[in-house]
């Protein structure tokens, strides 16, 4: 049994274990589908844009090291999109299976929960991804559709899994 993970909002002096976390995924997964990794320059822009529009932004942390991170990020640019939020969830190959995502998720949920939005989408880099696919269906994301080989990386196409979550009464009202 592993002990649960503090989930905390993400600091400043949490951007270089997040671009670690993330540098591996860019370049020996599929989450992502950027082939070149963020600097912790860039990855700290990001931070501060996400968090500029009072979005969340959190890390898990396991014996005072991050093990992984996650965040809401607008989805789309236009007006009507203003609440439907995209999740982001990424945890440190050394920790995979110990229950840092479990961890992150349903926080990151809340939050958007509490900041309004009504709807999360998931896209989700390869449809072989089951272990996010089954993280983000345990915590009441429905897959709503699948992109075929929308995404071309390590010499292969590569599909985008779309899931989608209600929060805060999703289509059943308007926003408040």
């Amino acid at each position: 049994m592993h002990k649960a993970p503090l989930v905390r909002p993400a600091a400043a002096a949490d951007i270089p274990a997040i671009t670690a976390i993330y540098r591996q995924h860019v370049l020996h997964g599929l989450a992502s589908f950027e082939v070149e990794p963020p600097t912790a320059v860039e990855m700290a822009g990001r931070h501060a844009a996400v968090i500029e529009l009072g979005l969340p932004w959190l890390v898990a942390e396991t014996n005072g090291a991050i093990a992984g991170y996650a965040y809401a990020s607008v989805y789309r640019a236009r007006p009507a999109y203003r609440y439907t939020v995209e999740a982001s969830v990424y945890v440190d190959a050394a920790q995979a299976g110990k229950g840092i995502g479990s961890a992150l998720l349903p926080a990151l949920i809340d939050c958007c929960e509490r900041a309004g939005r009504r709807q999360i989408i998931a896209v989700i880099g390869d449809s072989a991804n089951f272990a996010s696919i089954r993280l983000h269906e345990k915590f009441g994301f429905a897959r709503v559709g699948t992109l075929p080989a929308v995404g071309y990386k390590f010499d292969r196409w590569v599909d985008s899994v779309l899931m989608q979550r209600d929060v805060g009464g999703g289509q059943t009202s308007p926003p408040v």
